[in-house]
Protein backbone atom coordinates (compact mmCIF):
# COMPACT_ATOMS: atom_id res chain seq x y z
CA UNK A 1 0.00 0.00 0.00
CA UNK A 2 1.11 3.49 -1.24
CA UNK A 3 1.80 5.51 2.33
CA UNK A 4 2.02 9.32 2.71
CA UNK A 5 3.52 11.45 5.61
CA UNK A 6 2.66 14.99 6.05
CA UNK A 7 4.95 16.64 7.64
CA UNK A 8 3.55 20.32 9.19
CA UNK A 9 5.36 23.50 9.35
CA UNK A 10 6.52 25.44 12.70
CA UNK A 11 4.12 26.18 14.91
CA UNK A 12 1.97 23.32 13.37
CA UNK A 13 -0.52 20.99 14.27
CA UNK A 14 -1.57 17.83 12.45
CA UNK A 15 -5.08 19.31 12.62
CA UNK A 16 -4.04 23.23 11.09
CA UNK A 17 -4.54 24.13 7.50
CA UNK A 18 -4.35 21.54 4.86
CA UNK A 19 -3.47 18.74 6.38
CA UNK A 20 -6.69 16.89 7.34
CA UNK A 21 -8.24 17.64 4.18
CA UNK A 22 -5.31 16.36 2.08
CA UNK A 23 -5.09 13.36 4.68
CA UNK A 24 -9.06 12.54 4.08
CA UNK A 25 -8.87 13.12 0.06
CA UNK A 26 -5.89 11.08 -0.04
CA UNK A 27 -7.41 8.08 2.41
CA UNK A 28 -10.23 8.27 -0.18
CA UNK A 29 -8.46 7.52 -2.60
CA UNK A 30 -6.92 4.63 -1.22
CA UNK A 31 -3.45 5.68 0.54
CA UNK A 32 -2.72 5.09 4.00
CA UNK A 33 -1.82 8.48 5.73
CA UNK A 34 0.18 9.66 8.72
CA UNK A 35 0.71 13.31 10.00
CA UNK A 36 2.71 12.78 12.52
CA UNK A 37 2.52 15.70 15.45
CA UNK A 38 6.37 16.90 15.48
CA UNK A 39 8.23 17.59 18.88
CA UNK A 40 8.58 21.59 20.23
CA UNK A 41 7.37 23.12 17.72
CA UNK A 42 7.60 26.59 18.66
CA UNK A 43 11.48 25.94 18.36
CA UNK A 44 12.02 23.20 16.11
CA UNK A 45 15.44 21.38 16.18
CA UNK A 46 17.05 19.22 13.24
CA UNK A 47 17.70 15.96 15.51
CA UNK A 48 14.34 15.59 17.12
CA UNK A 49 12.40 16.82 14.25
CA UNK A 50 14.36 13.71 11.81
CA UNK A 51 14.41 11.40 14.49
CA UNK A 52 10.65 11.75 14.79
CA UNK A 53 9.79 10.99 11.04
CA UNK A 54 12.65 8.30 11.27
CA UNK A 55 10.62 6.81 13.89
CA UNK A 56 7.01 7.13 12.39
CA UNK A 57 8.21 6.15 8.83
CA UNK A 58 10.54 3.15 9.61
CA UNK A 59 11.80 1.98 6.36
CA UNK A 60 11.09 3.94 3.02
CA UNK A 61 10.78 2.14 -0.77
CA UNK A 62 9.18 3.33 -3.81
CA UNK A 63 5.47 3.04 -1.94
CA UNK A 64 6.48 5.76 0.69
CA UNK A 65 5.64 9.68 -0.27
CA UNK A 66 5.87 12.66 2.07
CA UNK A 67 4.39 16.50 2.04
CA UNK A 68 6.48 18.58 3.25
CA UNK A 69 4.97 22.27 4.41
CA UNK A 70 7.79 25.09 4.94
CA UNK A 71 10.28 23.67 8.00
CA UNK A 72 8.55 19.87 7.26
CA UNK A 73 10.37 20.36 3.83
CA UNK A 74 13.68 20.54 5.49
CA UNK A 75 12.97 18.30 7.87
CA UNK A 76 12.27 15.49 4.97
CA UNK A 77 15.26 16.36 2.66
CA UNK A 78 17.39 15.80 5.83
CA UNK A 79 15.48 12.51 6.96
CA UNK A 80 15.98 11.35 3.66
CA UNK A 81 19.71 12.18 3.28
CA UNK A 82 20.01 9.43 6.07
CA UNK A 83 19.73 6.65 4.00
CA UNK A 84 21.86 4.80 1.58
CA UNK A 85 21.92 6.85 -1.53
CA UNK A 86 20.71 3.46 -3.48
CA UNK A 87 16.91 3.87 -1.58
CA UNK A 88 14.26 4.63 -3.26
CA UNK A 89 11.03 6.57 -1.88
CA UNK A 90 7.85 7.07 -4.57
CA UNK A 91 8.22 11.08 -4.53
CA UNK A 92 7.41 14.14 -1.99
CA UNK A 93 5.04 16.96 -2.63
CA UNK A 94 7.11 20.13 -1.31
CA UNK A 95 4.90 23.31 -0.26
CA UNK A 96 6.69 26.30 0.63
CA UNK A 97 10.06 25.07 1.02
CA UNK A 98 13.07 26.48 1.59
CA UNK A 99 16.83 27.15 1.52
CA UNK A 100 16.53 30.82 2.27
CA UNK A 101 13.75 33.06 4.32
CA UNK A 102 12.75 36.65 4.87
CA UNK A 103 11.12 38.96 6.93
CA UNK A 104 11.83 37.14 9.99
CA UNK A 105 11.89 38.37 13.85
CA UNK A 106 15.18 37.94 15.79
CA UNK A 107 13.38 34.76 17.11
CA UNK A 108 12.15 33.22 13.91
CA UNK A 109 15.76 34.28 12.92
CA UNK A 110 17.77 32.00 15.65
CA UNK A 111 15.19 29.44 15.14
CA UNK A 112 15.86 28.72 12.20
CA UNK A 113 18.98 29.58 11.68
CA UNK A 114 20.60 25.99 12.44
CA UNK A 115 18.28 25.12 9.20
CA UNK A 116 19.92 27.75 7.11
CA UNK A 117 23.11 26.92 8.01
CA UNK A 118 23.88 22.97 7.92
CA UNK A 119 24.20 21.42 5.10
CA UNK A 120 22.88 18.52 3.92
CA UNK A 121 23.91 16.54 0.67
CA UNK A 122 21.41 17.46 -2.17
CA UNK A 123 23.17 15.16 -4.94
CA UNK A 124 22.35 12.38 -2.31
CA UNK A 125 18.89 13.38 -1.92
CA UNK A 126 17.82 13.77 -5.46
CA UNK A 127 18.75 10.16 -6.17
CA UNK A 128 16.70 8.67 -3.42
CA UNK A 129 13.89 11.12 -4.16
CA UNK A 130 12.05 9.62 -7.47
CA UNK A 131 10.09 12.65 -8.42
CA UNK A 132 9.35 15.79 -6.53
CA UNK A 133 6.67 19.19 -7.29
CA UNK A 134 7.74 22.09 -5.14
CA UNK A 135 5.26 24.53 -4.98
CA UNK A 136 5.31 27.74 -4.07
CA UNK A 137 3.21 31.22 -3.55
CA UNK A 138 4.14 34.32 -5.25
CA UNK A 139 3.32 36.07 -2.26
CA UNK A 140 4.82 34.33 0.65
CA UNK A 141 6.03 36.71 3.15
CA UNK A 142 8.55 34.56 4.04
CA UNK A 143 9.73 32.38 1.02
CA UNK A 144 10.91 34.07 -1.90
CA UNK A 145 10.51 32.26 -5.30
CA UNK A 146 14.05 32.60 -5.68
CA UNK A 147 14.42 29.33 -3.38
CA UNK A 148 12.07 27.61 -6.90
CA UNK A 149 15.27 27.62 -8.47
CA UNK A 150 17.09 25.65 -5.34
CA UNK A 151 14.40 23.07 -4.98
CA UNK A 152 14.29 22.66 -9.46
CA UNK A 153 18.18 22.78 -9.94
CA UNK A 154 19.40 20.99 -6.78
CA UNK A 155 16.67 18.36 -6.04
CA UNK A 156 15.30 18.09 -9.64
CA UNK A 157 11.23 19.00 -8.73
CA UNK A 158 9.03 20.06 -10.90
CA UNK A 159 7.81 23.97 -10.55
CA UNK A 160 4.47 25.20 -9.80
CA UNK A 161 4.07 28.45 -8.26
CA UNK A 162 0.64 29.89 -7.34
CA UNK A 163 -0.95 33.26 -6.89
CA UNK A 164 -1.81 35.12 -3.50
CA UNK A 165 -1.33 31.85 -1.28
CA UNK A 166 0.91 33.63 1.11
CA UNK A 167 2.55 30.67 3.51
CA UNK A 168 -0.29 28.41 3.10
CA UNK A 169 -0.91 28.65 6.35
CA UNK A 170 -3.82 30.85 7.08
CA UNK A 171 -7.47 29.95 7.67
CA UNK A 172 -8.32 30.49 3.98
CA UNK A 173 -5.74 27.42 3.00
CA UNK A 174 -7.79 24.76 4.11
CA UNK A 175 -7.86 23.04 0.59
CA UNK A 176 -4.81 22.57 -1.71
CA UNK A 177 -5.81 20.98 -5.14
CA UNK A 178 -2.68 21.18 -6.63
CA UNK A 179 -0.94 19.17 -4.00
CA UNK A 180 -3.48 16.53 -4.23
CA UNK A 181 -3.35 16.35 -7.68
CA UNK A 182 0.83 16.44 -7.71
CA UNK A 183 1.07 13.49 -4.86
CA UNK A 184 -1.48 10.95 -7.39
CA UNK A 185 0.72 11.80 -10.63
CA UNK A 186 3.87 11.31 -9.06
CA UNK A 187 2.38 8.40 -7.42
CA UNK A 188 1.39 6.12 -10.60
Amino acid sequence: MKRVFIIHCMQGTPSDFWYPWLKKELERRGFEVHVPEMPDTDYPKIEPWVATLKNNVGGIDDETYFVGHSIGCQTILRFLESFPSESRIGGSVFVAGWSSLQNLTDEEKEITQSWLSEPFDTNKVKQILNKSVAIFSDDDPYVSLDNSQVFKEKIGSKIIVEQNKGHYDTDSSVELPNVLEELINISK
